[in-house]
């Protein structure tokens, strides 16, 4: 596999949860050495690399963390629901605001992977989605303190009247949609800052950036709280840590020339991007098993960042979390993840990829059965989910990456992990719905006795999409690795523009 195709299958499943994003990254390294890859430069490398610019690659994944952790895991959850003023209403809205964003993001992914794929302006797409993320971000300080009675600059915008809760909702959408809209650039430069021998070893020191990161922002943020500062300001701090740190990857990495279109000439980037996905489409149906593992991956992946999605809020409204517990919850998540990628890379290796999936997946099943049926037991409860979530997040979906990987011949792996990322960017936008949609279904009149209620039958929901994921996997067949065994009614030319 040549560095392209294994760069896309590295960020193939990235979605707006970080935890999982950075979990994936983990496995990704323990996989590679457990399939005896050599992911070390020999005395006959002749590609060159810049190590500037792989530092610069570096510092982008440490600095983006900061949003994904604070702004879309930890933190503004808790404080949107508080802004609101109405838990059912706010925690709904949360949900909302995820589906919102994804759907921009998979809508325009086509165009955006075009760019960054044969586009000679990675830069300064990626700069300006940068800096849209950070600007929002950075306004965050203006709103107001949790308390919803209180005024901010907001409240002088144009259309007055409409509750200050919107215009943050706004905000964050616009802020995701910049972090979101960055990544496939910042994903398009790892092959080019990289050789075949190594782009393991550069993808892991980014997850080690990123975990770097995480977890200094979650400092920062305990710090905030400990001298009793505004939720706002470690919103505002979490811009400047963006901003800081993003700086030097803008200097250090450099634009390569546009590579040439495929297909026929003069074609617009708009229309490579959507014939791509239209031609990958058309091949799906020729690779035995993948159509039905499909749909089970879009269950299962859009039931993992659900529940990552709204962890901080189930914690807090269901087990009494403090936001000062909910920061250090996600750290140790993050810890006990490190053993579960070992464990199951090794387990991957032994009874195969389908039934290590599905071992992954009963796991979540167990941790939301335990959550939904244990709540008498108080908080520690909600810590021992967390660790048992934490073995299986990351596993789970690089599990999946590798199975779907065996589906699929050498040649074609650059577009069909293409096609299996924006999967994962829909499935990004119907688990958020489902959970917001149950949440105002079981308590229309919003009322506050039943605010815990509607969140224990929102994770049924969203148990559900895992156990008919399960059942759709037991009935698709183990590939074997190397295999990708291929109908061949159907002669689609790889790459062919239709």
């Amino acid at each position: 596999m040549d560095k392209e195709k294994l760069a896309h299958a590295f960020f193939a499943n990235e979605t707006f949860s970080p935890l999982i994003y950075i979990s994936m990254q983990l496995q990704d390294i323990v996989l590679l050495i457990m399939e005896d890859i050599d992911l070390s430069e020999t005395e006959t490398q002749k590609v060159p690399t810049d190590k500037k610019e792989q530092i610069g690659w570096y510092l982008y994944d440490l600095a983006n963390t900061s949003f994904t952790v604070l702004i879309v895991t930890a933190l503004f959850p808790l404080y949107f629901r508080l802004l609101v003023g109405n838990e059912t209403l706010g925690d709904a809205m949360w949900g909302y605001a995820g589906s919102i964003t994804m759907i921009i993001i998979a809508l325009s992914s086509p165009i955006l992977g075009a760019i960054a794929d044969f586009g000679g302006s990675k830069k300064k797409f990626m700069a300006f989605y940068t800096a849209v993320c950070v600007a929002f971000t950075a306004s965050m300080l203006f709103l107001p303190d949790i308390l919803p009675s209180e005024e901010g600059p907001f409240s002088f915008l144009p259309f007055l009247g409409v509750d200050l809760w919107l215009w943050a909702w706004i905000i964050f959408i616009i802020a995701n949609v910049g972090f979101q809209g960055a990544l496939p650039f910042y994903n398009a430069w790892l092959p080019e800052i990289s050789t075949e021998d190594n782009i393991g070893r550069i993808g892991g020191y980014g997850f080690a950036a990123g975990y770097v990161g995480a977890m200094a922002t979650i400092v920062i943020a305990l710090v905030v709280f400990a001298m009793n500062l505004p939720y706002t300001l470690a919103f505002f701090l979490s811009a400047i840590f963006f901003l800081v740190f993003s700086i030097p990857s803008f200097i250090m990495l450099k634009n390569r020339p546009a590579k040439k279109l495929p297909g026929e000439e003069n074609v617009s980037l708009i229309t490579v991007g959507f014939r791509r996905v239209k031609n990958t489409i058309k091949q799906i149906r020729n690779y035995e098993g993948l159509p039905l593992y499909l749909v089970a991956y879009f269950l299962f992946s859009d039931a993992i960042t659900t529940v990552i999605y709204y962890a901080a809020i189930f914690g807090q409204v269901v087990y009494g979390f403090s936001t000062t517990m909910i920061l250090i919850f996600f750290a140790v998540t993050q810890l006990a993840a490190i053993p579960g990628a070992f464990i199951f890379g090794w387990i991957a290796d032994r009874i195969g990829t389908k039934n290590t999936l599905i071992s992954t997946l009963f796991i979540w099943i167990g941790a939301l059965l335990i959550a939904y049926f244990l709540t008498p037991f108080g908080q520690i409860v909600w810590w021992i989910v967390g660790l048992i979530a934490g073995v299986g997040m990351g596993s789970s979906q690089s599990t999946a990456r590798s199975m779907y990987g065996q589906f699929i011949p050498e040649e074609k792996k650059t577009e069909m992990f293409g096609f299996y990322a924006l999967t994962g960017k829909f499935a990004a936008i119907l688990g958020p719905f489902v959970y917001a949609s149950v949440l105002l279904l079981v308590n229309p009149l919003q009322l506050p006795s039943l605010v815990v209620d509607a969140h224990l039958t929102a994770i049924l929901a969203v148990l559900l999409f895992f156990v008919v994921a399960v059942l759709l996997l037991m009935k698709v067949r183990q590939p074997v690795k190397g295999e990708a065994k291929v109908y061949l009614e159907d002669d689609i030319v790889p790459g062919e523009i239709v």
